[in-house]
């Protein structure tokens, strides 16, 4: 039986790993490291999102039948071998056991010279996996999706999703003069903003070659953090999540921006805020399935055939 077979025959069987990939901690043999981490306690918004990586994955089996995947003409995973490392262990309701738990497993992912695809969970999930990914890559540029540029300065609370991107550039995690926000569409201190900002009527107004050319030409040749919020789609596109904002990207402009990134030099990237409980018919776990998927298709296209 050929390999094409057997994906499409067991599509919907043991599906307990992203797309039915191996659960497994074993990394010897794999390029990429699909992690998971199911925690939502630095929500502003509606809770929900810790049960992210399992809808992600659920939704997931609706791609497994896609082995040459649409436009990218060649089957990632004759290129490159992935894994689902499961979800990262920490004490339920204790953010600092997160954070540590999270950089601790992250690094040793990363030590092994694999890359890291992680779905959350909340986005303060993302300042921790940039520390791991500092350690090893230095201070990176932020390409960034999202209705919000979470740079909020003066919360009291140490755990906030809001303000991920205010504390990163503080602790030299990455470069703002170097990272693109894209979608956003909600108020900031412009005067004060160290990142360029593409916001969501821009990006909608122009094509999506003109935001690919913009961020390729802030960015360089800089290795790259690549983080998108599931609420940069407009709510049409993605109703499951905490905090949705009218007027985002289509699901299709957002890939086809993802895409149009395949040749940066990407090191981790994340996709994150799913909150199945607010979705419908698995809309937005299924949107941030495909984009999962794609930033694995990215991987697999700099390693070549």
């Amino acid at each position: 039986m050929s390999k094409e077979q057997v994906r499409f025959d067991s599509m919907y069987g043991n599906n307990f790993g992203f797309l039915g990939l191996p659960v497994s901690r074993d990394l010897t043999d794999a390029d990429a490291v699909v992690l998971g981490i199911p925690y939502d306690m630095a929500t502003t918004g509606r809770s929900g999102s810790r049960q992210g990586p399992q809808g992600v994955r659920s939704a997931s089996v609706n791609l497994r039948w896609e082995y040459k995947r649409w436009p990218w003409k060649f089957d990632a995973f004759e290129r490159i071998n992935v894994v689902d490392y499961g979800d990262v262990d920490f004490l339920t309701g204790e953010s600092e056991s997160m954070i540590e738990a999270v950089v601790e497993t992250a690094d040793h992912i990363l030590s092994q010279g694999k890359t890291l695809l992680s779905f959350g969970g909340d986005h303060f999930v993302t300042l921790p996996l940039l520390r791991a990914h500092a350690k090893h890559h230095g201070t990176m540029a932020l390409v960034h999706f999202d209705a919000h540029t979470d740079t909020e300065e003066g919360n009291p609370s140490r755990y906030n999703h809001g303000a991920m991107f205010h504390f990163a550039p503080i602790e030299g995690l990455i470069d703002p003069s170097k990272s693109v926000q894209v979608g956003i569409r909600t108020e900031y201190d412009e005067s004060k903003h160290p990142f360029s900002v593409l916001d969501a009527r821009w990006v909608n107004d122009h094509s999506a070659e003109d935001a690919i050319a913009h961020i390729k030409a802030r960015v360089g040749d800089a290795p790259v953090y690549l983080t998108f919020d599931i609420d940069c789609l407009d709510p049409a596109y993605a109703p499951g999540t905490g905090t949705p904002v009218v007027g985002g990207l289509t699901s299709d402009r957002a890939l086809a921006i993802v895409r149009g990134l395949a040749d940066l030099n990407i090191v981790g990237m994340d996709v994150v805020e799913v909150a199945p409980c607010y979705d419908h018919a698995e809309v937005t776990s299924l949107a941030a399935a495909t984009i999962g998927l794609d930033l694995l298709y990215m991987l697999a296209h700099r390693k070549g055939g």
